[in-house]
């Protein structure tokens, strides 16, 4: 598979596929972008107008003039000053989709790089040669600490993985016959003065994010299975009056997941309507899509404009400073997700801990196949309770908590990578959460079947039902639950359920 990049439409698919592995290529009409950007470069260099970066040091030394004699060894001094990132180190795909969105932005000709850096972009990403790059130390004003790993690289210094094998960029080189890169003018203020990093690391999350919410709503249609839930907070005509196209998406795959489930029998003992958490689980899933659509729309923006400073304008032949490196759209953006990921966690959580109590379900305290013998869930509440926690903690906002550096010239911040990390945290620990509330949904399933064999589930929830059980047995004594705490997150995070679900939906059509 190879993505062809223009600087226009990279989604958030087609970046996770180049991130996963996909190959690239450079658009012809992105090719000429880039010869001409060079070009007026030079030009403006041989005119000697002073341009920030160019002729110009950066930040608060912005006031020296820099020789044409000395741009090599000046641009090389750039990356090394700025490489200041700190461990952990970003995983491959992470640095596989910076450099995707970087080169992506770069066709765009307003950056004025010299083509052969480009092309190195492309060349890491097609012989799968990854910079090492400390994922902290970037404030989100341009992710200068970080990205300047990559011109490490680029120049033959630094740490690379090469084809899974770390080792010295310059050796990685010499296998893949490539040469470092010269620098010349504009150069490494082009490769570090980008929001390319943590746009990756907020892309990623989002695109993973996508499927999630899918899974968030097939385990609440099976813990509603569960409980012998209520099915009227469901009704497309109560969605219709609402209008919110989030909850109306969430509780219409809902339906579609529990078609033909014994739920919607009539059972004179259910109550006239459930706890919040099961009545309003659609309903709060849909918030989450409503949200995923506004970051979305901002992240795939940002991912095909130029946040260079200075901004090259090719067709009146201008260079203007700018700060088109802001990016407290996306980072608010990725804080509302945060904020709103809290909210489904608490609700999976407060369905599970429901789901133990036999006022609700009129099963068994705890889903215990055997009271008094067999403990069953009364202590995992304690690990999901935590996760939680974390979830709640890391969802606090710091797009606003920041100080005025390079003497005070730089006052303002958003940490959009850091952000994105803390928002990729609690993505993961939302996963531990669904397969903790599979394991209590599918116990409670189990222990219905058990007093009647012939009870029936929706159809895709039977097919996730089965998927689950082929990995987690019916829990018919204490055993070691970490086990199935782990085998329940593998299953949420390859997407298994979901995929037996779809299937089953699929070959009903």
């Amino acid at each position: 598979m190879k993505i062809v990049l223009n600087g226009s439409d990279l989604d958030l698919k087609s970046l996770r596929a180049i991130a996963e592995g996909a190959e690239t290529e450079i658009s012809p009409d992105g090719e000429e972008r880039l010869a001409a950007s060079r070009k007026l470069v030079y030009d403006l260099v041989d005119a000697d107008v002073p341009v920030y970066g160019f002729n110009t040091g950066v930040g608060w030394n912005k006031d020296r003039h820099i020789a044409s004699d000395f741009f090599k060894d000046y641009n090389e001094n750039v990356i090394h000053s700025h490489s200041i990132g700190i461990k952990e180190e970003a995983p491959e795909t992470e640095v596989r989709a910076a450099m995707a969105i970087r080169l992506n932005c770069l066709l765009l000709g307003n950056t004025g790089i010299q083509t052969k850096i480009a092309h190195r972009y492309r060349d890491f990403l097609n012989l799968r040669l990854h910079p090492v790059i400390p994922e902290r130390g970037s404030v989100g004003e341009s992710d200068i600490a970080v990205l300047s790993h990559i011109g490490l690289a680029m120049i033959g210094e630094g740490d690379v993985i090469y084809r899974g094998k770390r080792m010295p960029s310059l050796e990685a080189h010499r296998l893949a016959g490539l040469k470092p890169i010269d620098l010349g003018p504009k150069d490494a203020l082009a490769i570090v003065n980008s929001s390319a990093f943590g746009m990756a690391q907020g892309a990623l999350v989002l695109a993973d994010l996508g499927s999630l919410v899918d899974q968030a709503d097939l385990i609440y249609a099976a813990a509603l299975e569960g409980l012998n839930g209520n099915t009227s907070p469901l009704d497309p005509k109560v969605h219709e009056a609402r209008r919110l196209p989030g909850q109306a998406a969430s509780a219409s795959l809902v339906r579609k997941f529990i078609e033909g489930s014994y739920i919607y029998d009539p059972d004179p003992e259910k109550p006239v309507q459930d706890p919040l958490c099961f009545r309003g689980g659609a309903y709060v899933h849909g918030a989450l899509r409503d949200a995923l659509e506004y970051a979305g729309k901002y992240a795939e923006i940002q991912m095909n404009c130029s946040d260079d400073n200075p901004c090259l304008l090719l067709d009146e032949r201008r260079i203007i400073s700018c700060s088109n490196f802001e990016c407290t759209t996306i980072a608010a953006a990725l804080e509302m997700i945060g904020i709103v990921l809290s909210h489904v966690s608490r609700m999976s959580c407060y369905r599970m801990i429901k789901l133990c109590n036999p006022a609700f379900t009129r099963l068994t305290r705890f889903l215990t196949p055997d009271e008094g013998r067999v403990h069953a869930f009364g202590t995992i509440q304690k690990s999901y309770t935590l996760l939680d926690t974390e979830i709640r903690h890391l969802s606090n906002p710091s797009t606003v908590d920041y100080l005025a550096v390079a003497g005070e010239i730089e006052d303002h911040a958003n940490n959009l990578p850091h952000i994105a990390q803390r928002l990729r945290r609690m993505t993961d620990n939302l996963k531990y959460i669904l397969g903790m509330e599979m394991m209590h949904a599918a116990q409670g399933i189990t222990l219905r079947r058990k007093k009647n064999p012939r009870l029936r589930l929706g159809r895709a929830t039977e097919a996730a039902y089965d998927e689950y059980r082929r990995a987690v047995p019916w829990y018919d004594k204490d055993r070691n639950l970490s086990a199935d705490i782990e085998a329940s997150y593998v299953m949420v995070r390859d997407e298994l359920m979901l995929d037996a679900a779809r299937a089953s939906v699929k070959q009903e059509g």
